[in-house]
């Protein structure tokens, strides 16, 4: 187990150490590489981790892709716009009302689109309407935040979610029965905290006579109009999906598909430039990441987890919940909740009858890389797209501080709104 577990820590070093997508693929696959030289996996292991893996993976990349086109269109520029308009120059409620525009946004394209796209928006924004740059933190740090704790309502709200529902067949519909609780819960108290927190840095008034008109955002109107119609075909249709086993990745990625060749055929938008910025190199991340993963746990790193797992579960009330949630994310803020996320059901899977189990893992994998900077590849790239395009250093201390202060009381409510969900 000591030598898959330096393979491990080798494979996260070299993904963590490149901040951008460029260069995370083929980190993980040097790993996976090396884990089969080395005999701790074998080609055969290759097949059965791309099975685990590939309609997760299609489908983030489709949602991407998804994001990355309406915002280009305008789309979520002109949403922002519009709510800053709303507020009326009240900073508060442009607060309370850009955090629930970040979950709307996790929620149906995953929280890498919301923490990616809506962060510069929001910079922008606020800067434009003189906002100085120390009270546009507290809104940075909302909408990074919100970005992963709202990200738990629906299969394709995050890749940890569309793999775990993969893993265990678990149908659209069946997945939001039962996390839409506990993700309600985690937006409730993820507004509460952070309005407690940052409640002397938020401003009091901003000039929203500097505010453009909402309608000057739109780049592509025909693209810009197809936004809420294909938010709704695409749910209704993951929903219908799941009904009859469709892999989501065969809904998503038609979808996505026609609403490109719509895009590009009309002109409006620089489609070669969304095709060199979608995440790629996802793709090969995943399968390298999880074959050595796959590999750790053969080695009897699932076996210790399971046996904690089996501890806890022989408590009463909501503690095996509590406990199993903050032990899942304490292994994805120290070892990113990708990998994390792997173990976990690899564990899980060992018990006959997992029950909440399954969802708790979703759970502290989605919240639990807000304990640090390295818990999630979102994270890393929103600390490097706020130091590239604003200039906004967010330190690994303040980071944290913020991360425990806020996500623990937000991941412990999320958790008991699990327990009432599935007692």
């Amino acid at each position: 187990m000591i030598v898959s577990f330096v393979i491990f820590l080798a494979t996260l070093a070299m993904v963590i150490i490149r901040p951008r997508n460029i260069g995370i693929g083929y980190s993980a696959i040097a790993g996976a590489v090396a884990s089969l030289l080395l005999g701790i996996t074998t080609v055969r292991d290759v097949y059965i981790v791309w099975g685990i893996v590939w309609n997760a993976t299609f489908t983030f990349v489709a949602v991407i892709i998804a994001s990355l086109i309406f915002d280009e269109a305008g789309f979520f520029e002109y949403a922002a716009v519009r709510i800053a308009k709303f507020a009326n120059g009240n900073g508060l409620k442009l607060f309370v009302l850009i955090i629930v525009l970040g979950a709307g946004i996790s929620a149906v394209f995953a929280n890498d689109g919301t923490a990616l796209i809506l962060t510069p928006i929001v910079y922008t924004l606020l800067t434009r309407v003189g906002v100085d740059k120390k009270h546009v933190v507290p809104f940075i740090m909302a909408t990074g935040f919100i970005a992963d704790s709202a990200s738990l309502p629906l299969v394709v709200s995050n890749l940890v979610n569309i793999v775990t529902a993969s893993y265990f067949s678990i149908s659209f519909l069946d997945y939001a029965r039962v996390m839409i609780l506990p993700d309600l819960m985690a937006i409730i108290a993820s507004l509460t905290f952070m309005l407690l927190y940052f409640k002397n840095s938020i401003p009091y008034k901003y000039d929203v006579k500097k505010l453009d008109n909402p309608e000057d955002a739109i780049k592509d109107p025909l693209t810009f109009r197809l936004a809420m119609p294909t938010i709704i075909l695409l749910i209704i249709s993951y929903s219908i999906g799941g009904i009859y086993n469709v892999p989501v990745a065969f809904i998503a990625v038609p979808v996505v598909a026609v609403l490109f060749l719509v895009a590009r055929i009309n002109g409006k938008i620089n489609t070669n430039r969304i095709l060199r910025v979608a995440p790629w190199q996802i793709v090969i991340f995943s399968l390298g990441m999880y074959l050595v993963v796959f590999g750790l746990g053969r080695e009897g790193f699932t076996e210790i987890l399971f046996s904690l797992l089996a501890t806890f579960s022989k408590l009463g009330g909501p503690f095996p919940t509590l406990l199993s949630g903050y032990l899942f994310a304490l292994i994805a803020a120290t070892m990113n909740n990708m990998p994390s996320v792997m173990i976990g059901n690899l564990a899980i899977s060992r018990f006959t009858d997992p029950g909440s189990l399954i969802y708790a893992n979703v759970i502290g994998n989605d919240i639990g890389p807000k304990f640090t900077p390295i818990g999630s590849l979102a994270t890393l790239l929103w600390l490097y797209t706020l130091d590239r395009k604003g200039g906004i250093k967010i330190s690994a201390i303040y980071y944290m501080k913020i991360g425990f202060l806020i996500a623990i009381p937000v991941l412990s409510f999320s958790l008991l709104a699990l327990w009432l969900v599935t007692t």
